[in-house]
């Protein structure tokens, strides 16, 4: 994880610009924030941990038909998420349940949405981890990985021409930044400075494809500077320093009207879904020493030096999770699937008669 470094500048007038914020330990940051927030902090990384455990179970036993492994992204899902005020704009990838859980979305929701219930918002009719909700302004991801950013770079416009103080942020990782919106999207948010916070979960593969062949570049953080914008690399692993990087970058977005990017060097300590053998593409010494970084130890070694968390207290806090997940396994298993009438709802105000006649048809059939 060494890096070389030019120190950025957090305090004062916000300027990123081709930086690289140092790789410093915990230490560096927690004069600035209370017990309480980094106790929630935890709790929250070990209840997202717990979930993505869960999930990979489900759907090994058929429960569920995909999942996509959260497990060594928690540092930087909890550490930008809470930095975010109620009317600001998630865009999410795909491994950020864990800052949907800050944001207050309920775990019987997620389940449903995995199972595709008819509790689920969405009817079933979305891919499971791609869930949405519009009361904490989470937006649905999406498999066309990049179109995020454009969308998020469209509600930051739209808020600023309506002199909203808002800010979206959006998430994707470091194969985004080979596609054509990924370059769209810092170009527009630099010529009209919205604000915007690009977040970008460097995990070193591209599903298969190693990082060293997505880009020449020196990092992806260097990239903000064609476009007028600040850059910054961090260590998604250290969530204190995710969490300062970001409120400052989201600070200034709120304040200043500037776009950031922010580059969080992370590891996918899993297969990129359960449908993927990364045995296949890199070897166990590098999981290994990628293990050795695992954001959520790290982070309870920390709390446990400092006197803020104990074993008595991890253990109850592992009864509390399961008793939770537990609690939306069963209501996501009592619920029935969604009916077949649900197919043609919620896109047109009135069903056009043809779609009607589809699903009649259908019925019929049966």
């Amino acid at each position: 994880m060494e890096q070389k470094t030019k120190k950025g500048k957090i305090e004062g007038e916000f300027r990123f610009t081709m930086a690289t914020v140092e790789m410093r330990g915990f230490e560096a940051y927690y004069e600035s924030e209370s017990s309480s927030k980094l106790q929630q902090m935890y709790r929250f990384m070990r209840l997202a941990r717990c979930v993505d455990e869960k999930c990979v179970n489900l759907q090994r036993q058929g429960k569920i038909a995909f999942y996509l492994p959260q497990i060594g992204h928690e540092a930087c899902s909890v550490g930008s998420a809470f930095t975010l005020e109620n009317e600001d704009w998630v865009f999410p990838g795909y491994r950020e349940i864990a800052g949907a859980l800050v944001r207050g979305y309920s775990l019987r929701d997620l389940f449903s949405q995995f199972r595709g219930t008819v509790n689920d918002a969405q009817k079933g009719r979305q891919m499971p981890v791609f869930f949405s909700d519009r009361s904490i302004r989470w937006v649905s991801t999406s498999a066309p990985v990049g179109n995020r950013i454009i969308h998020a770079v469209g509600v930051a416009l739209a808020a600023k021409l309506k002199g909203d103080k808002i800010v979206s942020l959006v998430y994707f990782g470091d194969g985004t930044t080979s596609t054509a919106d990924f370059h769209t999207g810092l170009n527009f948010a630099g010529v009209f400075q919205t604000p915007t916070i690009f977040f970008c979960l460097n995990n070193q593969y591209a599903i298969s494809l190693p990082f060293e062949r997505q880009t020449a570049s020196e990092s992806i953080a260097i990239k903000a500077k064609a476009y007028g914008i600040d850059g910054v690399r961090i260590d998604g692993n250290n969530v204190l320093q995710v969490y300062n990087v970001t409120k400052a970058a989201v600070e200034h977005a709120r304040n200043a009207g500037r776009p950031t990017l922010i580059e969080a060097l992370t590891y996918r300590l899993a297969g990129h879904s359960t449908s993927d053998d990364p045995t296949r593409y890199r070897s166990s010494a590098e999981v290994s020493e990628w293990m050795r970084q695992d954001p959520v130890e790290k982070f309870k070694v920390f709390l446990i030096s400092k006197n803020l968390w104990s074993n008595e207290m991890e253990e109850k806090l592992k009864e509390e999770s399961v008793a939770l997940i537990d609690d939306a396994v069963d209501y996501m298993e009592k619920a029935e699937l969604p009916s077949k009438e649900t197919l043609i709802q919620d896109v047109y105000a009135d069903v056009p008669d043809n779609l009607r006649e589809e699903l009649d048809d259908m019925l019929s059939s049966e």
